[in-house]
């Protein structure tokens, strides 16, 4: 599926059109023959749900989708649910679950930004650029990103792994952290890995990068070899860290996340048949 970015309201909307709806951070979906889907405008029409604080998020396919909030959840038809987002990995197309991250980041800045934060007077949407203009002093609010940097730290045959105090029991990831003011990716990389667990690690390089939206992060991922140090864990967010072999993982992230594309990197350079423990996100 290919996806065009749009901010400008169409003049005309599709009954195919693709609504993104929220209601505190959950998705609305609809049942459908062969699971849940993303409903339609016809399908909003034909429930009389009119979403609020719509926005136009361009098209996926030459279809038309667009996010929106809504307001009240007892306007939910039978048939139609609310599912949080990490909840749709596996449930929806990965191209659908992006958009749909996407709508939410855009939501939940929108949500933010009604008021200007200099003067408190209600913002504006600007005409020429996806971005919210105060009238009465000025000032213009984009989007918010928050970049954060992820981790795979290779020591030799093995891969560091940790596990936050806010995942479920037993599973582990790569580590990560925001990015602080003054500071460039590299420089973020080596101080989250010391605070976290202790060690130093050298020879940085980028492996790629992955919009996050819970509900505005940029993950930017890297790879980075060990370079001296015992491990010791900082008990404030993580449970436990250790050093694990492709043949001997334990439960890991899902195959949608960046933390997983970097595991799979390392899999793939040191073992041919890997398994694991189980392939669900953290909850």
């Amino acid at each position: 599926m290919h996806f065009e970015p749009a901010f400008q309201f169409p003049s005309t909307v599709s009954a195919r059109a693709l609504w993104f709806v929220f209601h505190h951070d959950r998705l609305l979906l609809k049942a459908g023959e062969n699971g849940c889907c993303i409903p339609s405008n016809g399908d909003l029409t034909q429930i009389k749900l009119v979403p609020t604080h719509p926005q136009y998020l361009g098209a996926l396919d030459g279809r038309q989708c667009f996010a929106a909030e809504l307001p009240d959840a007892d306007q939910i038809a039978n048939g139609f649910d609310l599912i949080g987002l990490r909840n749709t990995f596996g449930q929806l197309d990965e191209d659908l679950i992006w958009v749909a991250g996407r709508a939410n980041q855009l939501v939940d800045w929108s949500r933010n930004h009604r008021f200007c934060g200099q003067c408190g007077h209600r913002t504006e949407d600007r005409s020429k650029e996806r971005a919210k203009i105060c009238p009465a002093c000025g000032l213009v609010n984009y989007p918010r990103l928050s970049p954060a940097v992820i981790v795979a730290v290779v020591r030799g045959d093995r891969l560091l792994l940790a596990s936050n105090k806010r995942f479920k029991s037993g599973f582990y990831s790569v580590l990560a952290g925001f990015v602080e003011p003054g500071e460039n990716l590299e420089e973020c990389v080596a101080r989250e890995i010391k605070e976290e667990v202790g060690i130093s690690v050298k020879n940085v390089r980028y492996f790629g990068s992955q919009p996050w939206p819970f509900p505005n992060s940029l993950m930017v991922g890297f790879l980075a070899d060990y370079a001296g140090g015992e491990i010791n864990a900082d008990q404030s967010e993580i449970v436990e860290a250790a050093w694990f072999t492709a043949d001997n993982l334990p439960s890991i992230p899902p195959r949608i996340t960046i933390a997983r594309h970097l595991i799979d990197w390392f899999v793939g350079k040191n073992h041919t048949g890997f398994k694991t423990r189980t392939d669900k996100p953290a909850t």
